[in-house]
């Protein structure tokens, strides 16, 4: 259990504000990304946090899909 705890010090998360702003497209889109299941998310409450490692990954894939 000690790893997962230390595994967590590593992860940063995002609001959807801020992934917005980072993949220059708007909160529904991210919105809309996160309910389709394209970008994994942590639901706190009413409102969702994104791993950081989880936008980098996304825009890899987009990428790659674009090549």
């Amino acid at each position: 259990m000690g790893d997962t705890v230390a595994d967590l010090d590593d992860v940063r998360f995002l609001t959807v504000a801020e992934v917005a702003e980072m993949m220059r497209v708007s909160k529904m889109t991210v919105y809309r990304m996160v309910h389709s299941g394209e970008l994994p998310a942590i639901r706190f409450g009413r409102s969702f946090r994104v791993p950081e490692s989880a936008v980098a990954q996304a825009v890899q894939n987009h990428i790659a899909d674009s090549a």
